[in-house]
């Protein structure tokens, strides 16, 4: 046999082989058919969803973030404090590296 009566013979036997298999509807009794028993009816749901549409927010929960801290102590005393702190040693200035103890 030559090449192409090969190749004539695997298509006529791919065309048969292929009548057998149809995409077809499920059989509603199968167990892959979508079944769905519910007790409320449709104008509950479509009444809920409604509802549903109105109060929804875009912002997704938890995202906000929290109101600043008004203080009452003025800006200059803070600053005042904090030179003071850092000539007594009692903080430190520039960087951190990490080397220092």
């Amino acid at each position: 046999m030559n090449k192409s009566s090969l190749l004539i013979a695997l298509a006529a036997f791919a065309a048969i082989a292929s009548t057998g298999v149809r995409a077809e509807t499920p059989d509603p009794a199968s167990q892959f058919a979508l079944q769905s028993e519910g007790s409320r009816s449709r104008a509950e749901v479509m009444a809920e969803a409604g509802a549903k549409v109105k109060t929804h927010s875009q912002e997704p929960a938890g995202s906000r973030v929290a109101a600043t801290v008004q203080s009452v102590v003025p800006a200059a005393i803070v600053r005042g404090e904090a030179a003071q702190a850092l000539r007594l040693g009692k903080i430190r200035s520039g960087e951190l590296t990490g080397l220092e103890g």
